[in-house]
Protein backbone atom coordinates (compact mmCIF):
# COMPACT_ATOMS: atom_id res chain seq x y z
CA UNK A 1 0.00 0.00 0.00
CA UNK A 2 2.50 2.37 0.79
CA UNK A 3 4.89 1.36 -2.29
CA UNK A 4 1.53 2.01 -4.63
CA UNK A 5 1.01 5.55 -2.55
CA UNK A 6 4.81 6.43 -3.09
CA UNK A 7 4.48 6.03 -6.56
CA UNK A 8 1.47 7.66 -7.65
CA UNK A 9 2.94 10.95 -5.74
CA UNK A 10 5.67 10.35 -7.84
CA UNK A 11 3.98 10.33 -10.97
CA UNK A 12 1.88 13.65 -9.58
CA UNK A 13 5.40 15.18 -9.13
CA UNK A 14 6.56 14.07 -12.30
CA UNK A 15 3.41 15.69 -14.08
CA UNK A 16 2.97 18.89 -12.11
CA UNK A 17 7.07 19.25 -13.13
CA UNK A 18 5.83 18.77 -16.79
CA UNK A 19 3.15 21.02 -16.47
CA UNK A 20 4.74 24.20 -14.69
CA UNK A 21 7.36 25.38 -16.95
CA UNK A 22 4.95 25.72 -19.41
CA UNK A 23 2.44 28.29 -17.67
CA UNK A 24 4.16 29.95 -14.40
CA UNK A 25 3.98 33.18 -15.89
CA UNK A 26 0.15 33.08 -16.54
CA UNK A 27 -0.17 34.67 -12.97
CA UNK A 28 -2.70 36.53 -11.22
CA UNK A 29 -0.69 39.53 -11.36
CA UNK A 30 -0.19 39.14 -15.17
CA UNK A 31 -4.34 38.66 -15.35
CA UNK A 32 -4.44 41.93 -13.92
CA UNK A 33 -2.03 44.22 -15.86
CA UNK A 34 -3.46 42.37 -19.04
CA UNK A 35 -6.79 44.18 -18.37
CA UNK A 36 -5.24 47.20 -17.02
CA UNK A 37 -2.73 48.22 -19.38
CA UNK A 38 -4.75 48.80 -21.83
CA UNK A 39 -7.58 51.03 -19.98
CA UNK A 40 -4.81 53.15 -18.61
CA UNK A 41 -3.18 53.46 -21.79
CA UNK A 42 -6.82 54.47 -23.62
CA UNK A 43 -6.73 56.96 -20.21
CA UNK A 44 -3.94 58.40 -20.40
CA UNK A 45 -4.31 59.18 -24.43
CA UNK A 46 -7.79 60.75 -23.41
CA UNK A 47 -6.85 62.88 -20.87
CA UNK A 48 -2.98 63.52 -21.17
CA UNK A 49 -2.38 64.13 -24.54
CA UNK A 50 -4.98 66.66 -24.97
CA UNK A 51 -3.45 68.74 -22.27
CA UNK A 52 0.32 68.34 -23.68
CA UNK A 53 -0.70 69.12 -27.17
CA UNK A 54 -2.80 72.43 -26.20
CA UNK A 55 0.25 73.61 -23.99
CA UNK A 56 2.86 72.74 -26.96
CA UNK A 57 -0.16 74.83 -29.05
CA UNK A 58 -0.43 77.98 -26.86
CA UNK A 59 3.31 78.86 -27.36
CA UNK A 60 2.31 78.54 -31.23
CA UNK A 61 0.45 80.96 -33.91
CA UNK A 62 -1.95 78.29 -35.29
CA UNK A 63 -5.73 78.53 -36.26
CA UNK A 64 -7.87 74.90 -36.58
CA UNK A 65 -9.48 76.73 -39.95
CA UNK A 66 -7.01 78.31 -41.58
CA UNK A 67 -3.82 77.00 -40.79
CA UNK A 68 -4.65 72.78 -40.58
CA UNK A 69 -2.19 72.01 -43.62
CA UNK A 70 0.84 73.68 -41.89
CA UNK A 71 2.75 73.08 -38.71
CA UNK A 72 2.51 75.46 -36.08
CA UNK A 73 4.89 77.95 -36.10
CA UNK A 74 6.48 78.85 -32.15
CA UNK A 75 6.17 82.15 -30.93
CA UNK A 76 7.51 81.68 -27.37
CA UNK A 77 5.11 83.68 -24.34
CA UNK A 78 4.02 85.97 -27.01
CA UNK A 79 0.41 84.62 -26.65
CA UNK A 80 0.58 84.89 -22.79
CA UNK A 81 1.91 88.45 -23.06
CA UNK A 82 -0.49 89.74 -25.32
CA UNK A 83 -3.59 88.33 -23.30
CA UNK A 84 -2.16 89.42 -20.09
CA UNK A 85 -1.38 93.17 -21.32
CA UNK A 86 -5.27 92.78 -22.39
CA UNK A 87 -7.77 94.52 -20.69
CA UNK A 88 -10.30 92.43 -22.19
CA UNK A 89 -9.30 89.10 -20.55
CA UNK A 90 -9.18 91.04 -17.27
CA UNK A 91 -12.57 92.09 -17.64
CA UNK A 92 -13.50 89.30 -18.31
CA UNK A 93 -11.60 87.53 -15.59
CA UNK A 94 -13.59 90.67 -13.00
CA UNK A 95 -17.15 89.27 -14.77
CA UNK A 96 -16.26 86.03 -13.56
CA UNK A 97 -15.51 87.12 -10.46
CA UNK A 98 -18.17 89.26 -10.05
CA UNK A 99 -20.41 85.86 -10.64
CA UNK A 100 -18.65 83.34 -8.23
CA UNK A 101 -18.30 85.28 -5.09
CA UNK A 102 -22.07 86.14 -4.87
CA UNK A 103 -23.35 82.99 -6.35
CA UNK A 104 -21.27 80.53 -4.16
CA UNK A 105 -21.57 82.63 -0.41
CA UNK A 106 -25.78 82.93 -1.25
CA UNK A 107 -25.60 79.54 -1.79
CA UNK A 108 -23.65 78.62 1.47
CA UNK A 109 -25.79 80.58 3.48
CA UNK A 110 -29.36 79.26 1.99
CA UNK A 111 -27.62 75.70 2.05
CA UNK A 112 -26.62 75.94 5.57
CA UNK A 113 -30.03 77.27 6.48
CA UNK A 114 -31.96 74.61 4.84
CA UNK A 115 -29.76 71.47 6.41
CA UNK A 116 -30.08 73.28 9.65
CA UNK A 117 -34.02 72.99 9.58
CA UNK A 118 -33.64 69.81 8.16
CA UNK A 119 -31.40 68.40 11.20
CA UNK A 120 -34.55 67.17 12.53
CA UNK A 121 -36.75 64.61 12.60
CA UNK A 122 -40.03 65.31 11.34
CA UNK A 123 -43.00 64.17 9.17
CA UNK A 124 -42.42 64.05 6.00
CA UNK A 125 -38.70 65.02 5.75
CA UNK A 126 -37.71 62.49 3.06
CA UNK A 127 -39.97 64.10 0.48
CA UNK A 128 -38.51 67.54 1.27
CA UNK A 129 -35.57 66.38 0.97
CA UNK A 130 -36.01 64.66 -2.01
CA UNK A 131 -37.90 68.08 -3.77
CA UNK A 132 -35.07 70.14 -3.06
CA UNK A 133 -32.51 67.65 -4.53
CA UNK A 134 -34.59 68.29 -7.86
CA UNK A 135 -32.89 71.26 -9.51
CA UNK A 136 -29.36 70.03 -8.51
CA UNK A 137 -30.48 66.49 -10.98
CA UNK A 138 -31.50 68.49 -14.29
CA UNK A 139 -29.41 69.66 -17.01
CA UNK A 140 -27.98 72.90 -16.78
CA UNK A 141 -29.11 73.57 -20.64
CA UNK A 142 -32.81 72.83 -19.43
CA UNK A 143 -32.24 75.15 -16.16
CA UNK A 144 -31.43 77.74 -18.59
CA UNK A 145 -34.04 77.40 -20.76
CA UNK A 146 -36.73 77.30 -18.11
CA UNK A 147 -35.50 80.74 -16.21
CA UNK A 148 -35.38 82.11 -19.82
CA UNK A 149 -38.72 81.69 -20.62
CA UNK A 150 -39.50 83.04 -17.17
CA UNK A 151 -37.49 86.41 -17.07
CA UNK A 152 -38.73 87.61 -20.61
CA UNK A 153 -40.43 90.45 -20.75
CA UNK A 154 -43.88 88.74 -20.51
CA UNK A 155 -42.51 85.61 -18.77
CA UNK A 156 -44.11 84.41 -14.85
CA UNK A 157 -41.58 87.31 -13.09
CA UNK A 158 -42.48 90.26 -14.70
CA UNK A 159 -45.91 89.11 -14.28
CA UNK A 160 -45.66 89.03 -10.26
CA UNK A 161 -43.25 91.74 -10.51
CA UNK A 162 -45.83 94.20 -12.25
CA UNK A 163 -49.44 92.36 -10.58
CA UNK A 164 -48.40 91.55 -7.26
CA UNK A 165 -46.19 94.70 -6.11
CA UNK A 166 -47.08 97.27 -9.05
CA UNK A 167 -43.83 97.65 -10.27
CA UNK A 168 -42.61 98.32 -13.14
CA UNK A 169 -41.32 95.23 -15.97
CA UNK A 170 -37.68 94.07 -15.00
CA UNK A 171 -35.52 93.41 -17.87
CA UNK A 172 -34.02 90.46 -16.62
CA UNK A 173 -31.87 89.51 -19.42
CA UNK A 174 -31.21 92.77 -21.16
CA UNK A 175 -30.35 95.11 -18.54
CA UNK A 176 -26.71 95.28 -17.93
CA UNK A 177 -26.76 96.00 -14.11
CA UNK A 178 -29.64 93.36 -13.79
CA UNK A 179 -28.26 90.27 -15.88
CA UNK A 180 -25.30 89.65 -14.19
CA UNK A 181 -27.63 89.18 -11.25
CA UNK A 182 -29.97 87.08 -13.16
CA UNK A 183 -26.97 84.43 -13.82
CA UNK A 184 -27.12 84.51 -10.13
CA UNK A 185 -30.30 83.98 -8.97
CA UNK A 186 -30.38 80.48 -11.67
CA UNK A 187 -27.08 79.32 -10.22
CA UNK A 188 -28.18 79.53 -6.59
CA UNK A 189 -31.80 77.94 -7.41
CA UNK A 190 -29.51 75.38 -8.85
CA UNK A 191 -26.83 74.34 -6.52
CA UNK A 192 -28.36 75.27 -3.69
CA UNK A 193 -28.86 71.61 -2.72
CA UNK A 194 -25.70 70.92 -3.54
CA UNK A 195 -24.73 72.92 -1.04
CA UNK A 196 -27.47 72.14 1.60
CA UNK A 197 -26.29 68.07 0.86
CA UNK A 198 -22.78 68.96 2.18
CA UNK A 199 -24.26 71.07 5.34
CA UNK A 200 -26.45 67.84 6.08
CA UNK A 201 -23.77 65.23 6.07
CA UNK A 202 -21.54 67.52 8.35
CA UNK A 203 -24.55 68.38 10.68
CA UNK A 204 -25.30 65.01 11.00
CA UNK A 205 -22.12 63.63 11.78
CA UNK A 206 -21.84 65.94 15.02
CA UNK A 207 -21.77 63.71 18.16
CA UNK A 208 -25.13 64.40 20.55
CA UNK A 209 -23.20 64.54 23.75
CA UNK A 210 -21.73 67.59 22.49
CA UNK A 211 -24.60 69.03 22.71
CA UNK A 212 -26.13 67.57 26.02
CA UNK A 213 -22.87 68.60 27.84
CA UNK A 214 -23.62 71.98 26.50
CA UNK A 215 -27.36 71.49 27.45
CA UNK A 216 -25.57 70.57 31.39
CA UNK A 217 -23.57 73.18 31.33
CA UNK A 218 -27.06 75.29 30.47
CA UNK A 219 -24.92 76.83 27.47
CA UNK A 220 -27.14 78.97 25.14
CA UNK A 221 -28.39 78.31 21.54
CA UNK A 222 -25.93 80.86 19.89
CA UNK A 223 -22.91 79.45 22.34
CA UNK A 224 -23.85 75.80 20.90
CA UNK A 225 -23.60 76.96 17.12
CA UNK A 226 -20.53 79.42 17.73
CA UNK A 227 -18.68 76.44 19.53
CA UNK A 228 -19.87 73.07 18.78
CA UNK A 229 -21.75 73.18 14.94
CA UNK A 230 -19.61 75.36 13.02
CA UNK A 231 -15.99 73.89 14.14
CA UNK A 232 -17.42 70.74 13.43
CA UNK A 233 -19.26 71.51 9.86
CA UNK A 234 -16.54 73.99 8.55
CA UNK A 235 -14.01 71.18 6.96
CA UNK A 236 -16.92 70.08 5.10
CA UNK A 237 -18.42 73.20 4.49
CA UNK A 238 -15.12 74.69 3.15
CA UNK A 239 -15.14 71.38 0.76
CA UNK A 240 -18.75 72.38 -0.49
CA UNK A 241 -16.99 75.48 -1.01
CA UNK A 242 -14.05 74.43 -3.05
CA UNK A 243 -15.92 72.28 -5.17
CA UNK A 244 -18.75 75.21 -6.05
CA UNK A 245 -16.23 77.69 -6.47
CA UNK A 246 -13.98 75.85 -9.42
CA UNK A 247 -17.45 74.74 -10.98
CA UNK A 248 -19.27 78.31 -10.84
CA UNK A 249 -15.57 79.10 -12.14
CA UNK A 250 -16.05 77.09 -15.49
CA UNK A 251 -19.60 78.88 -16.20
CA UNK A 252 -20.29 78.64 -19.86
CA UNK A 253 -23.53 76.75 -21.09
CA UNK A 254 -26.79 78.86 -18.47
CA UNK A 255 -24.16 82.05 -19.37
CA UNK A 256 -24.75 81.61 -23.05
CA UNK A 257 -28.30 80.05 -23.08
CA UNK A 258 -29.34 83.21 -20.25
CA UNK A 259 -27.93 86.32 -21.94
CA UNK A 260 -24.96 85.25 -24.59
CA UNK A 261 -22.76 87.17 -22.81
CA UNK A 262 -24.61 90.53 -23.44
CA UNK A 263 -25.98 92.94 -22.96
CA UNK A 264 -22.35 94.08 -24.56
CA UNK A 265 -20.09 92.14 -22.76
CA UNK A 266 -21.25 92.55 -19.56
CA UNK A 267 -21.99 89.23 -18.65
CA UNK A 268 -19.33 87.22 -21.08
CA UNK A 269 -17.38 84.97 -18.59
CA UNK A 270 -13.85 83.93 -19.03
CA UNK A 271 -14.92 80.27 -20.59
CA UNK A 272 -17.14 82.15 -22.99
CA UNK A 273 -14.70 84.18 -24.17
CA UNK A 274 -12.33 81.20 -24.36
CA UNK A 275 -14.85 80.00 -26.39
CA UNK A 276 -14.94 83.36 -28.69
CA UNK A 277 -11.30 83.20 -29.15
CA UNK A 278 -10.64 80.00 -29.93
CA UNK A 279 -13.81 78.13 -32.11
CA UNK A 280 -15.36 82.40 -32.83
CA UNK A 281 -11.72 83.56 -34.11
CA UNK A 282 -10.77 80.13 -34.72
CA UNK A 283 -7.26 81.55 -32.85
CA UNK A 284 -6.18 78.12 -31.61
CA UNK A 285 -2.36 78.68 -29.77
CA UNK A 286 -4.22 82.05 -28.51
CA UNK A 287 -7.33 80.26 -27.30
CA UNK A 288 -5.19 77.49 -25.83
CA UNK A 289 -2.88 80.30 -23.86
CA UNK A 290 -5.80 81.62 -22.16
CA UNK A 291 -7.03 78.11 -21.05
CA UNK A 292 -3.75 77.35 -19.21
CA UNK A 293 -4.27 81.41 -17.65
CA UNK A 294 -7.73 79.99 -16.33
CA UNK A 295 -6.16 76.76 -15.04
CA UNK A 296 -3.11 78.45 -13.19
CA UNK A 297 -6.06 81.39 -11.57
CA UNK A 298 -8.23 77.76 -10.77
CA UNK A 299 -5.33 76.17 -9.01
CA UNK A 300 -4.27 79.45 -7.03
CA UNK A 301 -7.10 79.49 -5.86
CA UNK A 302 -8.18 76.14 -4.67
CA UNK A 303 -4.84 76.35 -3.07
CA UNK A 304 -5.76 79.03 -1.29
CA UNK A 305 -8.78 76.96 0.10
CA UNK A 306 -7.13 73.84 0.68
CA UNK A 307 -4.55 75.83 2.89
CA UNK A 308 -8.00 77.46 4.40
CA UNK A 309 -9.21 73.98 5.28
CA UNK A 310 -5.78 72.82 6.88
CA UNK A 311 -5.56 74.99 8.92
CA UNK A 312 -9.59 74.32 10.31
CA UNK A 313 -8.30 70.80 10.86
CA UNK A 314 -5.36 71.45 12.46
CA UNK A 315 -6.76 73.83 15.24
Amino acid sequence: MADTQLAQRTRTAQFEGQIRPRFSWFTDRWIAISFLTPTMLLLLFISIFPLVWSLYLSFTDWSVIKDANTAPQWIGTANYLELLTDNRTWQRFVVTGQFVVPAVVIELLLGFGIALLLNRKFTGRGAIMTLLLIPMMLSPIVVALFWRFMMQGDGVLNYYVVNLFGLEPILWLSDRYVAPWSLVIVDVWMWTPFMMLISLAGLSAVPNYLYEAAAVDRAGTWFRFRHITLPMVMPLLLIAIIFRTMDAYKLFDQAVVLTGGGPGRFTQTASMYLYDVAFGQFNTGEGSALGYIMLIVITALANLLIRALNATKST
